[in-house]
């Protein structure tokens, strides 16, 4: 065989590199056309999202959505400056006026059987929804909550170290509390605290009533508009000012999902006719696992549950559930559980329960709310 009819190497790697080149174009050229394709994508979706009068509902969910975390400004991106102020004001409006009708509600507890005699105290079953995960906690007997506190000077604490130092069964987050820019101590509650039938925090300051999410001493849960000397007559044991009350005698105020204050982590308490207390938590925040529910959902979860009537307690970053020193939810805050004023604790013996009033003597106007821990 003539060797010159073989193709020389030199004359092969010159060859190759045309085809590389022709490689990398069509590789460029591929990626090109993707980021063009998202571009055209993202500008048609955020003219429907913007022009579009179908997309109104769209528009005021990511818009109450925002509302609920620490980035509430955003929303004037999405619904405008002005239509955010009156949003934010018009929920307000709502909340109030969902707590004013009278709750007659009687607890009746069933008699006891046979097979009821070794009921657990504490009942928790997952649940799940349209993109959110979470659990229903049940407390059998409403007598055993009561209403934990932090055990020192100038910050919050952890549910789960309430529970552990406490010796609860079962924990989850109560009421709300002054938080400057989402980086707040966790010691200044808002409105009331009430524990063991005290007054242990007035941050009321001139208002005369407040909303309520509590127990009386017979465990008959009261929620609603009240001021202290109805919640006094009432015989309130445990209390934390909260709002919305989003069931009274047995029927849900919030009549679909565009009225639930967006998507978010949530907690609630609720009460069954026979006295049992419902505790809804819901994770949220966390793409893939929980995206987080409206208040509709947990409304609807109270009431297939049961419940004659419930009350939304704080959540997002907050909301969390203790049961046997564990923490059973995922809380949504990158730093893990929040330092927290109040949560609602089960206890197997809660005549031994020992909560002190952390902030007898304190000028609630006074407290730091924004003042680093010191622990």
């Amino acid at each position: 065989m003539n060797s010159s009819s073989l193709p020389q190497r030199s004359t092969v790697r010159k060859k190759k590199k045309p085809a590389r080149k022709r490689k990398k174009r069509g590789f460029f050229r591929t990626v090109f056309r993707v980021f063009m394709f998202c571009l055209i994508l993202l500008i048609v979706a955020g003219g429907w999202l913007y022009l579009a009068p179908s997309a109104q509902n769209t528009r005021y969910l990511i818009a109450d959505t925002l509302i609920t975390t620490q980035h509430r400004y955003m929303a004037k991106y999405i619904i405008g400056e002005d239509e955010l102020k009156n949003r934010v004001s018009e929920y307000t409006e709502r909340f109030q006026e969902m707590g004013d009708e009278v709750d007659t509600h009687v607890i009746e507890p069933d008699p006891v059987v046979e097979e009821d005699k070794d009921k657990p105290l504490v009942e928790i079953e997952k649940v799940n929804g349209s993109g959110y995960a979470g659990y229903v906690m049940i407390v059998n007997d409403p007598k055993k909550v009561r209403l934990g506190v932090p055990n020192k000077i100038g910050s919050g604490e952890k549910v789960s170290s309430m529970v552990a130092r406490t010796g609860a069964i079962a924990g989850v987050n109560g009421g709300g509390f002054a938080d400057p820019n989402w980086k707040g101590n966790g010691f200044k509650p808002i409105g009331l605290v009430v524990s063991q039938g005290k007054l242990y925090y007035n941050g009321l300051g001139g208002k005369k009533s407040t909303q309520i999410v509590g127990l009386d001493k017979e465990g008959k849960m009261i929620a609603g508009n009240y001021t202290l000397d109805e919640l006094s007559k009432m015989g309130v044991q445990e209390a934390v000012t909260f709002q919305p009350r989003i069931i009274v005698n047995g029927k849900g105020q919030i009549k679909n999902a565009a009225e639930g204050w967006g998507i978010a982590p949530r907690t609630a308490m609720g009460q069954r006719a026979d006295g049992a207390l419902i505790f809804v938590v819901i994770d949220g925040r966390q793409p893939g696992y929980s995206i987080g529910a409206n208040l509709y959902d947990v409304q609807q979860i109270m009431l297939k549950q049961g419940a004659v009537i419930a009350a939304n307690l704080d959540g997002g970053s907050s909301t969390v559930l203790v049961k046997d020193n564990e923490i059973l939810n995922k809380p949504s805050s990158q730093y893990g559980e929040r330092y927290l004023p109040t949560a609602f604790l089960v206890f197997e013996n809660p005549e031994q329960a020992d909560i002190k009033n952390i902030w007898e003597g304190l000028d609630p106007s006074k407290i730091d709310a924004g003042k680093k821990r010191t622990q």
